[in-house]
């Protein structure tokens, strides 16, 4: 990783990055819910949080398999909830964050245009853009996530911030985050 915020001329880098950040703040929130609160039926796409955050992940599993041509395709749907507890959820959301922070990182030149194939089901098959695939991951991601923003308001946990401190002329604003994710100085 390079300068605090971005490396130039890859803005999916940067959104990568804030995606990760925003993951972290949003799981470091969720891991304070007792698992009544997680599992707690609310009005949302999907019912609870666990759910909403278990789908987020699943969703990314299979884009930045796609991505990186990882062979699982439709086989990172196979459990619609692969973890009850928040802990490890979170974990697997770092490690998901990781490889894709990687890809945007390696994309370089017309890396963007690249083709994807993404299994659809059925013997079906898309063919479509690595910036397109980008592109749709981080709108699902902030779609889902703005979720269970709104689910947190029905806790006793205060919603975090997720839409502003990225840019460097608000780094004290974020506090202590990108130091707790490893990136320093970076």
């Amino acid at each position: 990783m390079l300068s605090q915020t971005s490396q130039p001329g890859t803005s999916f880098f940067d959104q990568a990055r804030n995606n990760a950040w925003s993951n972290f703040r949003l799981l470091a929130c969720c891991e304070k819910l007792s698992s009544g609160d997680l599992t707690k039926q609310r009005t949302s796409f999907f019912p609870t949080i666990l759910q909403t955050l278990n789908h987020i992940l699943i969703v990314d599993w299979y884009y930045v398999d796609a991505l990186t041509s990882g062979g699982r395709g439709r086989a990172c749907f196979a459990t619609a909830n692969p973890f009850s507890e928040i802990g490890k959820l979170a974990a697997a959301q770092r490690n998901s964050d990781g490889k894709l922070l990687n890809f945007c990182e390696m994309l370089t030149g017309n890396g963007a245009a690249q083709t994807v194939t993404l299994d659809r089901g059925r013997g079906e098959y898309a063919h479509e853009t690595a910036g397109a695939v980008l592109s749709h991951l981080f709108v699902h991601q902030t779609h889902h996530r703005g979720q269970v923003h709104a689910m947190l308001s029905g806790t006793g946990q205060k919603p975090p911030q997720l839409d502003e401190y990225y840019l460097d002329c608000d780094a004290v604003y974020r506090g202590s985050d990108f130091h707790n994710m490893g990136w320093d100085g970076k």
